[in-house]
């Protein structure tokens, strides 16, 4: 490690498969927290033309990744929060349902009728976490770029939490969807 450059905290829980079947929280910020998606008005989110495409990567992901179920998500002045499902299970059946971690509660997952004729019958390869938030993150900034703030970026990498029980799921599924309600004393808010 060079003295100039300290060792950076690991964001990773080491030793974790991030491609395996779990749920997870992320969240990911604006470079400078800047607030370019939009603004919380009366405790309700309204999108820029950034957040409406932020948002619209968000259900692409999903489509593009038919392996990956959302639970919850909302796009933030200058930031997003989700809970994400990598569930292989879910794969061409429809209607699955799983219970948050196995815990005798069901949720009905979003996203998961999806038929493998799709992707030519095939099974896809799973990808990480990592390499999910990276594909969305990276078609977002594309995107909003193109559409005129050529400056913008992500901050580098995302927050993650593995969601471990279905007590932890329902507060952290609370948590974001009353997200814009919260506002004022929002942590992420500058």
């Amino acid at each position: 490690m060079h003295p100039m450059h300290p060792a950076r905290k690991r964001n990773r829980l080491l030793g974790f498969d991030y491609s395996h079947d779990a749920l997870y929280f992320v969240t990911s910020c604006v470079k400078e927290m800047a607030c370019v998606f939009g603004e919380v008005v009366h405790e309700e989110m309204h999108l820029t033309t950034y957040g409406q495409i932020a948002t619209r990567n968000w259900f692409w992901l999903l489509e593009r990744y038919p392996y990956v179920v959302s639970h919850a998500f909302v796009v933030m002045p200058n930031h997003m929060h989700a809970i994400l499902e990598i569930n292989r299970e879910g794969l061409g059946e429809e209607g699955n349902t799983l219970g948050p971690v196995g815990e005798g509660k069901q949720q009905q997952c979003v996203g998961t009728d999806r038929d493998l004729s799709v992707l030519g019958g095939k099974v896809p390869k799973i990808k990480s976490i990592s390499q999910i938030m990276g594909a969305y993150k990276t078609i977002t900034s594309k995107q909003i770029r193109l559409a005129g703030l050529t400056d913008f970026a992500w901050h580098r990498s995302f927050h993650d939490h593995i969601i471990r029980s279905a007590s932890s799921f329902q507060r952290i599924k609370d948590y974001i969807e009353n997200n814009p309600a919260r506002w004022q004393e929002d942590t992420f808010r500058r």
